[in-house]
């Protein structure tokens, strides 16, 4: 097996940058096509994914939303300003999810643990650590021979101050601080390998307006979150561009109804799109049969796709309109989620959800189920994930489990002690 670094980079070129003599940019078609005239995957690939994983079972348990859920301590990940309405003043969140199960790899997983504290009645701080450790790898040269095991790993450390700007309208504003170890101290071809740094942020807005439908006391909730934005990353000291963090575009809606003094649902749709570039082809198949070069692809002539040598803020506001496809490849892009969540007496939760991206960008379809226990002072939350397509998910039939812990519920146990 050849280092990691090396079949990460293979991996990169071939979706990246779509430069295959087999793939060309069909303008007909209106994608990046195979030999066979079939559209083939152009999926929009960033520097540390593990950003866009969704945290925590709840959220799992519902597609992945997360913009308007009714708030708890992993409300961080997905939408802060929405803790600006958490109903209780102090909690913490402990999710851990294993990671490839289903081949046995024991030792890769993901750790979240966050927590937030209300001020007052306006302002709301909160925290976020992610961990995601990715196992002992045996590194060996291209000759075969073992050169060392090496333990890759990434971080994330997120900090959140969140407000009310009103009754019904809250703001956020996060900053973070990412990590990532893949193959530091390894060598490919003469170059070093490090690991890579970078401070991001985050943007939320969080908008709630009380209604009754059908004679049931209910709530909107609208939702928005700029996630991820931050500088661009580069795992060798040699490297001629560098990689965008996944920031990642979210609109949410949600509906709360309460149906009785035990029973309430909500049902939650989200939009979710990457603010990267969209990639380009290399080539275009022309209507006579032959191959010529995008013209678009490397307009400088320095043999670097253009797209690649983005700006933070050029990719971020040109990923609307950059796609070869136009406006509906850019449409192709956006990821849709579904969940719902129902509550009995606050104790019992049932959950479900439905995530669903377009099949020449990721082709993730998935539905989720799960169940969340409220008693007195802990919470739990289960979930699992099945696939409804042919394309393998990490997450297959893997159960997660997120722990809740209230303060609020443990100073009022006690206070009647």
């Amino acid at each position: 097996m050849k280092k990691l670094i090396q079949v990460t980079t293979i991996i990169a070129v071939l979706f990246l940058a779509s430069t295959s003599v087999k793939a060309q940019f069909d303008p007909v078609m209106g994608c990046v096509v195979g030999p066979n005239g079939d559209c083939i995957p152009n999926t929009l690939l960033t520097a540390m994914p593990f950003l866009r994983i969704a945290p925590d079972a709840r959220g799992g348990a519902m597609g992945d939303v997360g913009i308007t859920v009714v708030p708890d301590a992993n409300s961080i990940h997905y939408n802060a300003s929405n803790l600006a309405f958490a109903e209780k003043s102090t909690s913490l969140a402990l999710t851990y999810t294993p990671w490839l199960r289903e081949l046995n790899l024991n030792d890769v997983f993901l750790l979240h643990f966050s927590g937030y504290k209300k001020l007052d009645k306006l302002a709301t701080i909160a925290f976020g650590l992610r961990y995601f450790s990715l196992g002992e790898i045996n590194f060996t040269d291209a000759q075969g021979i073992n050169i060392g095991l090496g333990q890759p790993r990434e971080l994330e450390f997120n900090v959140a101050y969140a407000r009310k700007l009103g009754d019904y309208l809250s703001a956020s504003l996060s900053a973070k601080y990412v990590y990532s170890n893949l193959a530091s101290g390894q060598q490919v071809n003469g170059i070093n390998i490090n690991s890579a740094n970078a401070f991001a942020a985050d943007i939320g807005v969080t908008y709630k307006k009380k209604s009754d439908i059908g004679g049931y006391d209910s709530q909107w909730t609208y939702g928005a979150a700029i996630t991820n934005l931050g500088s661009k990353v580069s795992y060798t000291d040699q490297a001629d561009v560098q990689d965008f963090l996944p920031a990642n575009l979210g609109f949410g809606a949600g509906l709360l109804m309460n149906f009785d003094k035990y029973n309430s649902m909500s049902f939650h749709l989200e939009l979710n799109k990457l603010l990267v570039p969209s990639p380009q082809s290399k080539t275009i198949r022309a209507a006579d049969g032959t191959t010529p070069d995008n013209p678009d692809y490397d307009v400088n002539g320095n043999g670097i796709a253009d797209y690649r040598e983005k700006s933070l803020f050029s990719g971020v506001f040109g990923s609307f309109t950059d796609a070869q496809g136009g406006f509906s490849e850019e449409v192709k892009e956006m990821a849709i989620s579904f969940g719902t969540e129902y509550w009995y007496d606050k104790q019992f939760a049932v959950r479900a959800g439905y995530y669903w991206e377009h099949q020449d960008k990721g082709d993730r379809q998935y539905l989720t189920v799960g169940l969340g226990i409220q008693y007195n002072i802990f919470g739990i939350n289960l979930s699992y994930l099945v696939p409804t397509n042919n394309r393998r998910n990490p997450l297959d039939n893997t159960l997660r489990f997120s722990l809740i812990f209230d303060f609020e519920g443990y100073q009022a146990k006690y206070a009647d002690n």
